[in-house]
Formats: structure tokens, C-alpha cells, sequence
């Protein structure tokens, strides 16, 4: 029968430390800067939007009043059919397009403080000796020691270890 090695006692105590995702969220300078640049996309994204509704807005009143008035031929009307739904299709397009855009970088800048937490937590185990560090994303554990609860280490850390990488 083989011996489990999981099992055999290696003489370090197995210690778990968590944190506290939410308060990592909102203290972290990275995830401050990401919401900051998230809202400005966002901003500029509708800023878009609306130019692009407007114009399709103006074009079609005046198309609209232009058959109202009877003043198009049937020429007319149908190119003007045309240039209204070409002008949907396009923002339509564009909507979707600056979606995903957003999505993307959101995604990557996501990736990228992940990374960041995953490289701190490393280096700031290497003095500390737990087996697992976890973060508590509220309602995910029923109970804590908060003995074990590194979060504030761990945002000053991150925030140390943040500036520092900006620097380079």
C-alpha cells in the first residue's frame, strides 16, 4: 500500500490566509484607475452614439417631411430609404463594435490585475509561509478567523508593489 504524501507531516503548519475581494476592489490604485478609464470609454462610447443617432435622427425628419411635403419623386424616395437604412445599419455596426472594444479591454485590463494581485501575493508569501491564500468574494465563506485576514497587507502591498512597477 502506497503512503499518501498529502498525509505525511512536514512539520510547517498548514496556515490559510484570505482576503477581502470587495475592499481590494475598491482600494486597490490599479482597479481605482481601471474604473476611472472604464468610465471615460464609456463616456466617449455614448458621446459617439449620440452624434451618430442625431444624424440619423436629422436625416430621417428630413426625409420625412421632404414625403410629407410630396416634394420627393419615387426615385428620390427610395435612394432616401436607402441612405435611412444604410445610416441604421452603420450605427448599429458601430454600436456593437465599440462594445466588444470596450469588452476586450476591460477583459485584458482585468487579466492584467489579476496578474498583478497573483505576482504580489507570491513575493509577500515568501516571508509569511501560508499554504493557501484566498480572496473572499462576499458570500463565499460562512466562516472566517480574521486572525488570517491579510487584507489590508495586501492592499498596501499592492499598492507599494503597483507604484513601484509603474515606475519602470
Amino acid at each position: 500500500m502506497e503512503s499518501n504524501k498529502d498525509a505525511i507531516v512536514t512539520g510547517k503548519p498548514f496556515r490559510i490566509a484570505y482576503f477581502e475581494m470587495d475592499s481590494v476592489a475598491t482600494k486597490f490604485d490599479l482597479v481605482k484607475e481601471l474604473k476611472a478609464e472604464l468610465s471615460k470609454k464609456d463616456e466617449q462610447n455614448n458621446t459617439e452614439m449620440d452624434k451618430l443617432s442625431k444624424n440619423f435622427q436629422q436625416k430621417y425628419l428630413y426625409y420625412q417631411n421632404q414625403a410629407q411635403a410630396g416634394t420627393l419623386t419615387q426615385t428620390q424616395s427610395e435612394a432616401a430609404s436607402n441612405e435611412i437604412k444604410r445610416l441604421d445599419d452603420e450605427m448599429k455596426n458601430r454600436k456593437q463594435q465599440l462594445d466588444q472594444e470596450y469588452n476586450d479591454y476591460m477583459v485584458r485590463r482585468q487579466n492584467e490585475i489579476k496578474s498583478k494581485i497573483e505576482a504580489f501575493i507570491k513575493e509577500y508569501n515568501k516571508t509569511k509561509g501560508y499554504s493557501y491564500v484566498v480572496s473572499d468574494d462576499p458570500g463565499l465563506f460562512y466562516y472566517q478567523d480574521s486572525v488570517y485576514n491579510i487584507t489590508k497587507d495586501v492592499i498596501k502591498g499592492l499598492n507599494e508593489f503597483y507604484k513601484t512597477s509603474k515606475k519602470n
